[in-house]
């Protein structure tokens, strides 16, 4: 094995972590639903392969893979990955978030906070490296992002319009659309808040391509 950082360690370990843990979720749901991985593959659209490495924790999916799987069980995304399951007060600690997304110039998407279905409201900490960016299908029907830039300048794709923004500024569109995220800047991070509401989170509810 080529030599790997401390830092670079302990990443991977928390991703094996985080996907032994979504592995577990995605099979209990299943199982206490009376399904076969034929079934969960028909009703969310992924494939029987990718749902076996995913029980087994060995697979890394995309969000989109993620999303389709947790509408199918009807139980919304932060649900499946939230490490903390208090129904009172649910708090984060730092580095304790689940990381669904890694770039390959040192970005991250960081899902921090969630509520529970049937509408759901998502809270990411986003980072973009130099040069970075991330495209995601249309989410259901109703979807609405909202994005704060924290660091740098983040160019936000909406459908067919776009607008770059810089540090303090914020915009609202629709996440019922093909989207993304660009940090064109070949030198700079990018860093953003984004707040994603997802209304009637259930099986059936989404129509939105996915990168399985």
């Amino acid at each position: 094995m080529p030599y790997m950082r401390q830092s670079e360690l302990e990443a991977r370990a928390g991703a094996d972590s985080v996907a032994r843990a979504i592995g577990g979720r995605v099979r209990h749901g299943r199982n206490s639903r009376g399904w076969t991985l034929d079934q969960l593959a028909e009703r969310s659209g992924v494939s029987r392969r990718m749902l076996v490495s995913i029980e087994q924790g060995s697979a890394n999916p995309s969000i989109a893979t993620l999303l389709l799987i947790s509408d199918a069980l009807g139980i919304g995304l932060p649900a499946l990955v939230d490490m903390d399951r208090s129904p009172w007060l649910r708090v984060t600690r730092t580095g304790r978030a689940p990381v669904l997304w890694r770039g390959k110039f040192g970005g991250q998407a960081v899902l921090v906070a969630g509520t529970e279905p049937p509408d759901v409201t998502e809270l990411w900490d986003w980072t973009l490296g130099p040069g970075e960016s991330h495209s995601s299908p249309a989410h259901a029907a109703g979807t609405r992002e909202l994005l704060l830039v924290l660091d740098g300048q983040v160019e936000v794709r909406a459908g067919q319009h776009a607008e770059i923004l810089a540090t303090g500024d914020s915009a609202s569109f629709a996440g019922d659309l093909p989207h993304g995220y660009v940090n064109a800047s070949s030198a700079q991070v990018a860093r953003f808040a984004l707040t994603v509401f997802e209304p009637g989170v259930g099986p059936g509810s989404r129509s939105e391509a996915t990168d399985v």
